[in-house]
């Protein structure tokens, strides 16, 4: 993902010296593992669905993200029972490490 200086997230984070908040590292951690999950699966197993985080656990901001950068997301389901999704995932700019964890979610029906 593209991080832009403009983007309406380093808004005020901080200002004079913008970095992209950590829980938006976390929620792309999210989004892709979702997107993940559903390219692997029959689609009507996930049509009106929704998915949820559960826990995050073991995350770790190893460095700052600052802006103009492309932000790279590895992620890899490690198990799954039933409608829960166990995932690791690490984020890089340009090979470095910047962040990692794990983390839980389920999939539910969209009422």
């Amino acid at each position: 993902m593209n991080v832009k200086k403009d983007g309406f997230y380093v808004q005020g984070h901080f200002p004079g010296q913008p970095v992209m908040p950590g829980v938006l590292i976390v929620e792309a951690f999210g989004q892709a593992a979702a997107a993940l999950t559903a390219a692997g699966i029959d689609k009507k197993e996930y049509e009106n669905k929704l998915v949820f985080l559960m826990s995050v656990e073991k995350a770790k901001f190893r460095n700052p993200v600052i802006p103009d950068c492309k932000l790279e997301l590895k992620i890899e389901a490690i198990r799954s029972h039933g409608r829960v999704w166990k995932y690791k995932g690490e984020a890089f700019v340009e090979g470095k490490k910047m962040a990692d964890a794990q983390w839980s979610a389920t999939i539910v029906d969209r009422k």
